[in-house]
Protein backbone atom coordinates (compact mmCIF):
# COMPACT_ATOMS: atom_id res chain seq x y z
CA UNK A 1 0.00 0.00 0.00
CA UNK A 2 1.18 3.53 -0.76
CA UNK A 3 2.62 5.42 2.21
CA UNK A 4 0.39 8.28 1.08
CA UNK A 5 -2.77 6.39 2.08
CA UNK A 6 -4.15 6.85 5.60
CA UNK A 7 -7.22 4.61 5.31
CA UNK A 8 -7.92 1.94 2.72
CA UNK A 9 -11.34 0.27 2.65
CA UNK A 10 -12.06 -2.70 0.38
CA UNK A 11 -15.42 -4.40 -0.16
CA UNK A 12 -16.78 -3.29 3.22
CA UNK A 13 -20.21 -4.67 4.09
CA UNK A 14 -22.44 -4.29 7.10
CA UNK A 15 -25.74 -6.11 7.37
CA UNK A 16 -27.87 -5.73 10.48
CA UNK A 17 -30.05 -8.67 11.50
CA UNK A 18 -28.42 -11.17 9.13
CA UNK A 19 -30.86 -13.94 8.21
CA UNK A 20 -33.82 -12.33 9.95
CA UNK A 21 -36.92 -10.88 8.32
CA UNK A 22 -35.66 -7.43 9.39
CA UNK A 23 -32.30 -7.83 7.65
CA UNK A 24 -30.96 -4.43 6.58
CA UNK A 25 -27.93 -3.65 4.42
CA UNK A 26 -26.24 -0.58 5.93
CA UNK A 27 -23.04 -0.70 3.82
CA UNK A 28 -22.79 -2.49 0.48
CA UNK A 29 -19.31 -3.28 -0.89
CA UNK A 30 -17.79 0.09 -0.01
CA UNK A 31 -14.27 0.58 -1.37
CA UNK A 32 -12.37 3.85 -1.00
CA UNK A 33 -9.07 5.36 0.08
CA UNK A 34 -8.37 8.42 2.22
CA UNK A 35 -5.09 10.16 1.47
CA UNK A 36 -2.71 11.01 4.27
CA UNK A 37 -2.90 14.69 5.23
CA UNK A 38 -6.20 15.31 3.44
CA UNK A 39 -9.55 16.64 4.63
CA UNK A 40 -12.00 14.01 3.46
CA UNK A 41 -15.74 14.59 3.39
CA UNK A 42 -18.24 11.76 3.81
CA UNK A 43 -21.66 12.92 2.65
CA UNK A 44 -25.06 11.33 2.34
CA UNK A 45 -28.67 11.74 3.43
CA UNK A 46 -29.93 10.48 6.79
CA UNK A 47 -29.65 6.71 6.98
CA UNK A 48 -27.11 6.52 4.17
CA UNK A 49 -24.56 4.59 6.25
CA UNK A 50 -22.18 7.36 7.32
CA UNK A 51 -22.42 6.68 11.05
CA UNK A 52 -22.15 2.93 10.49
CA UNK A 53 -18.91 3.51 8.56
CA UNK A 54 -17.45 5.65 11.35
CA UNK A 55 -18.62 3.26 14.08
CA UNK A 56 -16.87 0.38 12.31
CA UNK A 57 -13.63 2.40 12.24
CA UNK A 58 -14.12 3.16 15.96
CA UNK A 59 -14.83 -0.55 16.70
CA UNK A 60 -18.28 0.32 18.03
CA UNK A 61 -19.88 -1.75 15.26
CA UNK A 62 -18.46 -4.97 13.79
CA UNK A 63 -18.35 -5.25 10.01
CA UNK A 64 -20.04 -8.18 8.27
CA UNK A 65 -17.20 -8.54 5.76
CA UNK A 66 -14.49 -6.59 4.00
CA UNK A 67 -11.03 -5.21 4.75
CA UNK A 68 -9.83 -1.99 6.38
CA UNK A 69 -6.19 -0.93 6.59
CA UNK A 70 -4.99 2.04 8.65
CA UNK A 71 -1.59 3.23 7.43
CA UNK A 72 -1.02 -0.23 6.00
CA UNK A 73 -2.02 -2.13 9.15
CA UNK A 74 -5.02 -4.42 9.22
CA UNK A 75 -7.82 -2.88 11.28
CA UNK A 76 -9.03 -6.32 12.34
CA UNK A 77 -5.66 -7.88 13.19
CA UNK A 78 -4.07 -4.82 14.83
CA UNK A 79 -7.11 -3.25 16.44
CA UNK A 80 -5.35 -1.97 19.56
CA UNK A 81 -2.60 -0.29 17.53
CA UNK A 82 -4.84 1.25 14.85
CA UNK A 83 -7.26 2.66 17.43
CA UNK A 84 -4.36 4.68 18.84
CA UNK A 85 -3.92 6.24 15.40
CA UNK A 86 -7.48 7.59 15.39
CA UNK A 87 -9.33 10.20 17.40
CA UNK A 88 -13.13 10.11 17.16
CA UNK A 89 -15.22 13.24 17.71
CA UNK A 90 -18.86 12.16 18.16
CA UNK A 91 -21.86 14.25 17.20
CA UNK A 92 -23.29 14.07 20.72
CA UNK A 93 -21.87 16.33 23.43
CA UNK A 94 -20.67 13.55 25.75
CA UNK A 95 -18.89 15.77 28.27
CA UNK A 96 -19.12 15.41 32.04
CA UNK A 97 -20.35 18.86 33.15
CA UNK A 98 -18.70 18.65 36.58
CA UNK A 99 -15.13 18.45 35.30
CA UNK A 100 -12.99 21.22 33.83
CA UNK A 101 -11.49 20.99 30.33
CA UNK A 102 -8.07 20.44 31.88
CA UNK A 103 -9.37 17.58 34.03
CA UNK A 104 -11.28 16.00 31.14
CA UNK A 105 -8.19 15.96 28.93
CA UNK A 106 -6.06 14.53 31.73
CA UNK A 107 -8.61 11.75 32.35
CA UNK A 108 -8.80 11.00 28.62
CA UNK A 109 -5.01 10.87 28.37
CA UNK A 110 -4.93 8.46 31.30
CA UNK A 111 -7.49 6.20 29.62
CA UNK A 112 -5.23 6.05 26.56
CA UNK A 113 -2.22 5.27 28.75
CA UNK A 114 -0.35 8.47 27.92
CA UNK A 115 2.41 8.95 30.56
CA UNK A 116 2.25 12.19 32.57
CA UNK A 117 5.52 13.45 31.05
CA UNK A 118 4.18 13.02 27.51
CA UNK A 119 0.82 14.73 27.99
CA UNK A 120 0.10 17.86 25.93
CA UNK A 121 -2.96 19.07 27.84
CA UNK A 122 -2.08 22.77 27.98
CA UNK A 123 -0.77 22.74 24.42
CA UNK A 124 -4.01 21.24 23.09
CA UNK A 125 -6.18 23.64 25.07
CA UNK A 126 -4.21 26.56 23.66
CA UNK A 127 -4.42 25.20 20.12
CA UNK A 128 -8.21 25.05 20.35
CA UNK A 129 -8.55 28.45 22.05
CA UNK A 130 -9.71 26.92 25.36
CA UNK A 131 -6.70 27.97 27.43
CA UNK A 132 -8.58 30.68 29.36
CA UNK A 133 -11.37 28.19 30.17
CA UNK A 134 -9.09 25.33 31.18
CA UNK A 135 -10.20 25.43 34.84
CA UNK A 136 -13.86 26.37 34.34
CA UNK A 137 -16.54 23.72 34.75
CA UNK A 138 -17.53 22.20 31.40
CA UNK A 139 -21.18 23.04 32.12
CA UNK A 140 -20.33 26.76 31.91
CA UNK A 141 -18.88 26.51 28.39
CA UNK A 142 -20.73 27.74 25.32
CA UNK A 143 -21.87 25.31 22.62
CA UNK A 144 -18.91 26.19 20.38
CA UNK A 145 -16.46 25.71 23.23
CA UNK A 146 -17.93 22.31 24.02
CA UNK A 147 -17.49 21.30 20.37
CA UNK A 148 -13.85 22.36 20.53
CA UNK A 149 -13.47 20.46 23.80
CA UNK A 150 -14.66 17.28 22.06
CA UNK A 151 -11.95 17.78 19.45
CA UNK A 152 -9.41 18.40 22.21
CA UNK A 153 -10.41 15.13 23.94
CA UNK A 154 -9.87 13.25 20.68
CA UNK A 155 -6.34 14.70 20.39
CA UNK A 156 -4.85 13.73 23.75
CA UNK A 157 -3.09 10.65 22.37
CA UNK A 158 -1.82 12.62 19.32
CA UNK A 159 -3.69 10.58 16.68
CA UNK A 160 -2.75 10.80 13.02
CA UNK A 161 -6.40 10.67 11.97
CA UNK A 162 -9.23 12.79 13.37
CA UNK A 163 -12.77 11.66 12.55
CA UNK A 164 -15.44 14.30 13.15
CA UNK A 165 -19.09 13.27 13.01
CA UNK A 166 -21.22 16.35 12.26
CA UNK A 167 -18.80 18.66 14.15
CA UNK A 168 -20.81 21.83 13.49
CA UNK A 169 -24.33 20.46 14.03
CA UNK A 170 -26.41 23.02 15.90
CA UNK A 171 -23.60 25.58 15.95
CA UNK A 172 -24.24 29.17 14.84
CA UNK A 173 -22.46 30.77 11.87
CA UNK A 174 -19.74 32.51 13.87
CA UNK A 175 -18.85 29.44 15.91
CA UNK A 176 -18.95 27.27 12.79
CA UNK A 177 -16.38 29.53 11.13
CA UNK A 178 -14.22 29.26 14.25
CA UNK A 179 -14.38 25.47 14.10
CA UNK A 180 -13.43 25.54 10.41
CA UNK A 181 -10.36 27.57 11.36
CA UNK A 182 -9.40 24.98 13.99
CA UNK A 183 -9.95 22.09 11.58
CA UNK A 184 -7.72 23.72 8.98
CA UNK A 185 -5.10 24.44 11.63
CA UNK A 186 -4.99 20.77 12.63
CA UNK A 187 -4.81 19.71 9.00
CA UNK A 188 -1.89 22.11 8.41
CA UNK A 189 -0.10 20.29 11.22
CA UNK A 190 -0.33 17.11 9.15
CA UNK A 191 -3.44 15.50 10.61
CA UNK A 192 -5.74 13.56 8.31
CA UNK A 193 -9.31 14.75 8.87
CA UNK A 194 -12.51 12.87 8.03
CA UNK A 195 -15.74 14.85 8.32
CA UNK A 196 -19.36 13.84 8.00
CA UNK A 197 -21.65 16.82 7.54
CA UNK A 198 -25.08 17.84 6.28
CA UNK A 199 -23.79 21.33 5.44
CA UNK A 200 -22.78 20.91 1.81
CA UNK A 201 -21.17 24.34 1.55
CA UNK A 202 -19.02 23.31 4.54
CA UNK A 203 -17.74 20.25 2.68
CA UNK A 204 -17.19 22.36 -0.41
CA UNK A 205 -15.05 24.85 1.51
CA UNK A 206 -13.11 22.39 3.69
CA UNK A 207 -12.62 19.12 1.85
CA UNK A 208 -9.99 18.08 -0.69
CA UNK A 209 -11.91 14.91 -1.53
CA UNK A 210 -15.50 13.84 -1.07
CA UNK A 211 -17.34 10.53 -1.05
CA UNK A 212 -21.13 10.45 -1.35
CA UNK A 213 -22.99 7.39 -0.10
CA UNK A 214 -26.69 6.66 -0.34
CA UNK A 215 -28.59 3.61 0.93
CA UNK A 216 -25.28 2.00 1.86
CA UNK A 217 -23.82 2.37 -1.65
CA UNK A 218 -20.86 4.48 -2.67
CA UNK A 219 -22.27 6.84 -5.32
CA UNK A 220 -19.08 8.71 -6.13
CA UNK A 221 -15.67 9.50 -4.67
CA UNK A 222 -13.34 12.10 -6.16
CA UNK A 223 -11.77 15.50 -5.62
CA UNK A 224 -14.27 18.22 -4.73
CA UNK A 225 -13.67 20.05 -8.03
CA UNK A 226 -14.13 16.88 -10.11
CA UNK A 227 -17.37 16.02 -8.31
CA UNK A 228 -18.71 19.51 -8.94
CA UNK A 229 -17.84 19.11 -12.64
CA UNK A 230 -20.32 16.21 -12.83
CA UNK A 231 -22.91 18.88 -13.50
CA UNK A 232 -21.53 20.52 -16.63
CA UNK A 233 -23.22 23.88 -16.33
CA UNK A 234 -22.36 27.51 -15.68
CA UNK A 235 -24.53 30.60 -15.78
CA UNK A 236 -23.56 34.17 -16.66
CA UNK A 237 -25.90 36.96 -15.56
CA UNK A 238 -25.22 40.30 -17.23
CA UNK A 239 -26.85 43.45 -15.90
CA UNK A 240 -27.51 45.65 -18.94
CA UNK A 241 -26.97 49.37 -19.27
CA UNK A 242 -29.07 49.43 -22.44
CA UNK A 243 -30.96 47.03 -24.69
CA UNK A 244 -29.48 48.45 -27.85
CA UNK A 245 -27.34 45.51 -28.98
CA UNK A 246 -27.21 42.62 -31.44
CA UNK A 247 -27.62 39.13 -29.94
CA UNK A 248 -26.69 37.27 -33.14
CA UNK A 249 -23.00 36.63 -32.24
CA UNK A 250 -24.13 35.04 -28.92
CA UNK A 251 -26.99 33.07 -30.42
CA UNK A 252 -24.49 31.57 -32.87
CA UNK A 253 -22.67 29.94 -29.95
CA UNK A 254 -23.62 26.65 -28.29
CA UNK A 255 -25.34 28.42 -25.39
CA UNK A 256 -28.82 29.15 -24.07
CA UNK A 257 -29.63 32.81 -23.56
CA UNK A 258 -32.61 34.88 -22.50
CA UNK A 259 -33.36 38.46 -21.56
CA UNK A 260 -35.10 38.81 -18.21
CA UNK A 261 -35.99 42.35 -17.13
CA UNK A 262 -32.67 44.22 -17.35
CA UNK A 263 -30.52 41.08 -17.36
CA UNK A 264 -29.09 38.88 -20.10
CA UNK A 265 -28.82 35.31 -18.82
CA UNK A 266 -26.46 32.89 -20.58
CA UNK A 267 -26.31 29.19 -19.69
CA UNK A 268 -23.48 27.13 -21.16
CA UNK A 269 -21.48 23.93 -20.76
CA UNK A 270 -17.79 24.57 -19.94
CA UNK A 271 -16.89 21.23 -21.57
CA UNK A 272 -18.22 22.48 -24.91
CA UNK A 273 -17.37 26.17 -24.98
CA UNK A 274 -14.67 28.26 -23.38
CA UNK A 275 -15.52 31.41 -21.46
CA UNK A 276 -13.31 33.61 -23.65
CA UNK A 277 -15.43 32.65 -26.69
CA UNK A 278 -18.46 34.06 -24.90
CA UNK A 279 -16.52 37.23 -24.03
CA UNK A 280 -15.55 37.67 -27.69
CA UNK A 281 -19.21 37.29 -28.72
CA UNK A 282 -20.25 39.86 -26.12
CA UNK A 283 -17.80 42.37 -27.61
CA UNK A 284 -19.15 41.77 -31.11
CA UNK A 285 -22.67 42.28 -29.82
CA UNK A 286 -21.82 45.80 -28.54
CA UNK A 287 -23.44 45.03 -25.18
CA UNK A 288 -22.97 47.72 -22.55
CA UNK A 289 -22.29 45.69 -19.40
CA UNK A 290 -23.32 47.28 -16.11
CA UNK A 291 -22.40 44.26 -14.01
CA UNK A 292 -21.56 40.59 -14.56
CA UNK A 293 -22.03 37.56 -12.29
CA UNK A 294 -20.93 33.98 -12.89
CA UNK A 295 -22.82 31.24 -11.03
CA UNK A 296 -20.72 28.12 -10.57
CA UNK A 297 -22.02 24.60 -9.99
CA UNK A 298 -22.56 24.04 -6.29
CA UNK A 299 -21.83 20.79 -4.48
CA UNK A 300 -25.47 20.81 -3.40
CA UNK A 301 -26.55 20.56 -7.06
CA UNK A 302 -24.40 17.46 -7.54
CA UNK A 303 -25.54 15.92 -4.25
CA UNK A 304 -29.21 16.31 -5.12
CA UNK A 305 -28.67 14.91 -8.60
CA UNK A 306 -26.68 11.87 -7.47
CA UNK A 307 -28.96 10.98 -4.55
CA UNK A 308 -32.05 11.70 -6.71
CA UNK A 309 -33.72 13.97 -4.17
Amino acid sequence: MSSNVAISVRDLNKIYGVGSKNEKVALNNISLQVKKGSIFGLLGPNGAGKSTFINILADLVRKTSGHIDIFGMSHHKNLKDVKKLMGIVPQELNIDPFFTPYELLEIQAGLFGVPKKNRRTNEILKLLALEDKSHAYARTLSGGMRRRLLIAKAMVHDPEILILDEPTAGVDVELRANLWTNINKLNNEGKTIIITTHYLHEAEELCNEIAIIDNGNLITKDTTSNIKSLIDRKQIIISLDSKNFNLDPIIGLDVECEINSDNLIINYKPSKIRFNKILDALKLSNIQIKDLTINETKLEDVFLKLTKY
